[in-house]
This record gives structure tokens, sequence and C-alpha cells, in this order.
């Protein structure tokens, strides 16, 4: 039996002592407080997780999996976890922070835990202006006196890496200007570090909690982010691909002051996209803006193989006006990411067997993603029906499927969801990631579920005909191809409808023959006491 108290111990001994030297050895400040703060920091994380996983292990120990006791205990240990995991991640900050939105907006986490962390999305708290001003001037080599007629001390917005200024240029352009923490990269070693090392040593201990697959998206994702170069590039990218979209803005960037930890681009005024009383009040319909947004993610998804992968409320603004009533504005692009070409188009096909419950081709699809037997959860996670599902799109599930549904669960060790999650293609996770974050959105804008699945099957369709590698030669090719690819949707959408009208057909004449049943019923019982009666 491994000793918990004994394992901290040697951890904190070796990990935080290295890590402090490290951080004392790379800091530009040179400060022991700094290496005190990092060994704090760390000696926290690795009890804190260190005692989650002992909460799992034992006390689940002694009840089968598929037990009612034992879901029951599952789930009060899950939402234990999510506090202690929220309250590390709330006293250690920086990339903690980070990590917990990272985990919170992937919806295959237990719910308690996306429910706990996702409050850490407003935990951002502004640097000193004063440091703020060493980084601008550090980065710019500049005055910024010689740069900006204005410059905004209190910041517009902050977030767990950077925060974003109001400031005008001398040529009165209007600009919003992207300033990293100072310090952050030596935090960065430090903080990804810890979390390697904690997954390690539990998947070591405990080979049926592997997290590593987490941690390694986490700290390949935060790596881009802070270059803002690679965001600059990217966010240049998605206006590219939406150059004929007038429903899309994309802050232009001013290379001349933007550099690794400034980022300086185009102001746009507008309000976060889940702002419901806001949409209301400039009289704008909270279904639309989700059906704009939804098919906005749809075609970066399906379509051009290049995503936000971080789009929350705060990283979308609703900007009033233009011939359409409105835009939206896309902004950080620091977390995008190209799929792999192969992926995508196994990711249309998927979508598409998904609207029409294919599940041969589910499973088929499956074995292709590395998931094997687990790929019949795809319908649940995607679309909130099972494959054998007797509902229409959008409907969810009935009576009858949540039951089955609940005994399949109870057989799931926590073992086989961090299988499955482990055997993912990374690709598969960051659509994951981005899919959840969409959901969140239109379900606080009050969108129906099949506004989503609707977008989604169109632009799989379209993703199906698309060939990223060649522009067509002349317009008749490319009207024939767009002609071809709207008559394949349609195809879908006819073979949708036929499928959910059989339904409703049949549901119609199982309550059909239900009534006349009752009524037949009701006759010969009358007609069995008329008899009695007149026996009697």
């Amino acid at each position: 039996m491994v000793s918990f108290p004994r394992f901290t111990g040697l951890a904190l001994t070796a990990v935080t002592g290295a890590a402090a030297v490290s951080l004392y050895r790379d800091s530009p400040c040179n400060t022991i407080a700094t290496a005190i703060e990092g060994v704090v920091r760390s000696s926290r994380a690795i009890y804190d997780i260190t005692l989650t996983v002992a909460d799992y292990k034992y006390s689940l120990r002694g009840f089968p999996a598929d037990s009612d006791e034992y879901l029951q205990r599952l789930t009060e240990v899950h939402s234990r976890s999510a506090k202690r995991i929220l309250k590390l991640c709330e006293s250690n900050k920086g990339f903690y922070v980070k990590a917990g939105q990272f985990v919170a907006a992937l919806k295959l986490v237990p719910k308690e835990y996306s429910l706990a962390l996702s409050s850490l999305q407003d935990q951002a708290v502004p640097c000193n202006f004063q440091e703020i001003k060493h980084v601008l001037t550090s980065n710019l080599g500049q005055n910024l006196k010689e740069i900006f007629l204005s410059f905004d001390e209190e910041p517009i917005a902050a977030a767990s890496i950077a925060q974003v200024h109001h400031a005008v240029l001398k040529n009165h352009q209007e600009v919003a200007v992207k300033v990293q923490y100072p310090g952050l990269k030596q935090n960065m070693k430090l903080d990804t570090m810890i979390m390697s090392f904690l997954s390690k040593s539990v998947a070591k201990i405990f080979p049926e909690y592997r997290f590593d697959w987490l941690v390694y998206e986490f700290v390949k994702s935060i790596s881009q982010e802070l270059d803002f170069i690679h965001e600059a590039k990217n966010s240049e990218r998605i206006a590219k691909n939406f150059k004929h979209n007038k429903m899309i803005t994309v802050p232009t960037v001013f290379w001349e002051f933007t550099t690794t930890q400034v980022l300086t681009m185009q102001f746009c005024k507008g309000f976060k996209v889940d702002d419901v009383e806001s949409l209301k009040s400039t009289n704008l319909s909270p279904t639309k803006v989700a059906k704009v947004l939804v098919e906005v993610f749809a075609e970066m998804i399906f379509v051009h193989g290049f995503i936000h992968g971080d789009p929350h409320p705060g990283n979308i603004l609703v900007s009033p006006g233009g011939q359409n009533g409105f835009s939206l504005v896309l902004l950080d692009h620091g977390n995008c990411k190209t799929l792999d070409e192969g992926f995508r188009l196994d990711f249309c096909r998927l979508w598409e067997a998904l609207i029409l419950l294919d599940s041969n081709k589910i499973q088929e699809l499956g074995k292709q993603f590395g998931v094997g037997q687990y790929a019949k959860f795809f319908p649940i996670i995607f679309t909130g029906r099972t494959s054998e599902s007797k509902s229409g799109l959008g409907k969810g599930m009935s009576i009858q499927e949540k039951q089955k549904l609940k005994q399949e669960v109870k057989l799931l060790r926590l073992e086989d969801i961090t299988t499955f999650m482990g055997s993912l293609p990374p690709d598969f996770l960051t659509v994951l990631r981005t899919d959840g974050l969409i959901r969140s959105i239109t379900l606080k804008l009050g969108a129906p579920q099949r506004v989503r699945l609707l977008a989604y099957a169109k632009y799989a369709v379209y993703g199906l005909g698309y060939n990223p590698t060649s522009e067509p030669d002349f317009v008749e090719k490319s009207i024939i191809s767009r002609s071809v690819i709207l008559m394949s949707y349609l195809r879908l959408r006819l073979i949708l409808e036929l499928m959910e009208l059989f339904q409703r057909m049949k549901k119609l004449k199982h309550t059909i023959f239900g009534f006349y049943g009752r009524i037949v019923d009701g006759i010969i019982k009358s007609v069995e006491v008329s008899s009695i009666t007149s026996i009697v």
C-alpha cells in the first residue's frame, strides 16, 4: 500500500527544490522571494492533487462499479475534488487559472468539475500599470508619448496571461493594446513542470488514473498563447478565411507596434455575445446571433480546418449596425489550431453519420479515431441522443433511452473514461473543447439545440466537398461545385425530414391504436356489465 504522506514529502523535497532552483536561476529579478513563492505554489499543488487521488482511491474501495452506492459516492468525490481543485487554482492563480478554464471547457469531464471550474472565467486580477508600462517600453523601445496620443492606464479587459488597454495612436487611430504580464515564461516553466510531474506520478502509482494527455494538450496550448506574434498571424489567417463574410469582423493588426509580448490591434466596440439584455435593448434576436455564431464555428471546424480554440463570451463581441444589423467581432486568437486534413474529413463523415443515426458508420469511424467500442457514446456527446433514438433531432432522449443509458454508464469505470479521453486524437479534444464553449453560449442565448445540429450537418456536407489545396480556375466551376454541395446538403435534410416524419407517423399510429384500444375496452366492459345486469 502506498503511503501518501511519505509520497508527498519526497515529492515536495525533490520537485519544489528543483523548481525553485530553476526559477531562481531563470528569473530576471533573481529574488529569493520569487523562489519561495514557487516552492509554496508547487507544494500546494502536490498536496491537493495527492489528496484528491487518495480520496478517489479509498472512498470508492469495496463498492461494485455498477452499484447505486458506488455512483452516489463517486458523485460526492467529484464534488469534493472539484471544490479542492477550484481552491487550488484560485490560490495559485496564473497558469493554474488557465488550466482550470481549459478543463472546464471539456464537456467530457464530470459535470461537477465543469460547473465549479467555469467560475474561473472571471478570476483575472489586473496587473499594476507600472509593471505593464515596463513591458511596453522594453518591447516597443520608445517613450509611450512618442507612439500614442493617449493611453488609458485602467485596462478594459484582464485575463490570466495578459490585459488589454484602450489607446489612440499618433494618427488618431483607436487601438486595443494587449500586454503580457511580466515574468510569465518563468512561471510557466515551473507550473507546467509541476503539472507534468504530478500526472506522471499519479499514473505510475495508480495506472487507472491517467491524465497525462490533458497536461500535454494544455502545455502545448499555453505555449502558443504566450507568443503574440503567433497570435497576430492566426488573427490574419482567420480574417482571410472570412473575408467574404460580412457578419464577421477580425481586428486589424498594427505590426509596427506588435512583439511577442505586446499586440496592438484595431479597437472594436461591442458587447459580449451572451449579453442577452444588451441584445434585446438593441432589437437583436438572440437566436439569430446564436445561429450566426454556430455557423461561423461550424465553417471553421468542417471547412477551413483552422479553428479558434477559446471562444468564451469575452472573446466574441456583438457589434450592432451594418447592413445585416450586427456583426460578430472575434478576439484573442492565441489558441488557434490547424486540424489534420484526414481528421477534418473523418469528422465531417462522423457528423453526417450522427445526423442520420448510422450506427455502423459511427463504429467504423470510432475505430479510425482510436476509441473502438466507446464510439457508441459519440451520438450522446454531440447530439444528446443515442444511436437507437426514436426522437427527432435536437429533441433529446426518451425516458426509456435515459434508463438504458443509465444502466450502461453504471458499468463504466473511471479507468474507462480516462482511457477513452486519452485515446482520442489531439484534434478531437480541440474540437470538443470549442464545441463545448459554443454550446454554453447558445444555451444562454436560448437557441434550440436543433440550430447547432443543423448548422453542423450543413457544414459537414460542405466540408466533404471542399478542397483546401486548389482554387477553382473559373467562376463556372465554383458555381457547379457549390451547386453539387448544396444538393448534397438538401439530400441530407430530405432524408432527415423523412426519418423524423416516419418517427412521428409511428408515434401517431401508436397513439391512435392506443386510443381506439381504450374505446374498445370501454365498450367491452360496458357490454359485460349490461349482460351481468340483465342476467341478474
